[in-house]
């Protein structure tokens, strides 16, 4: 399975993006996707899953109200639209495939894509 995140760039706060994530390659089933990011100096934190079957989804605290995450099953993507960027939202994506559950905790993700960055200036 391979994951490709696009969608980042350099904006200035208060401004949007909408990352993108598609899954391809081998077959699975996965119980969901999801997002995380890593800022420089930073551990990974968890931004947001959404489960495969039922579209449950969840938000870290910081980014609830702001970022909405969305899926298409049929083209195997994953979305996450990001409002009301800030400063501290500056950090590289990435997307991940889950297929055991635990979508707030990224060590329980199979596979992590490689990231899209995203910078905020302020």
């Amino acid at each position: 399975v391979q994951l490709q995140a696009s969608g980042g760039g350099l904006v200035q706060a208060g401004d949007s993006l909408t990352l993108s994530c598609v899954a391809s390659g081998r077959t699975f089933t996965a119980h969901g996707m999801g997002w995380s990011r890593q800022a420089p100096g930073k551990e990974r934190e968890f931004v947001s899953g959404i489960t495969w079957s039922f579209d449950n989804t969840y938000y870290a605290d910081s980014v609830k109200g702001r970022f909405t995450i969305s899926k298409d099953n049929a083209k195997n993507t994953v979305y996450l639209q990001m409002h009301n960027l800030k400063p501290e939202d500056t950090a590289i994506y990435y997307c991940g495939v889950n297929t055991r559950g635990g979508l707030t905790t990224p060590t329980m993700y199979d596979l992590w894509g490689q990231g899209t960055l995203v910078t905020v200036s302020s």
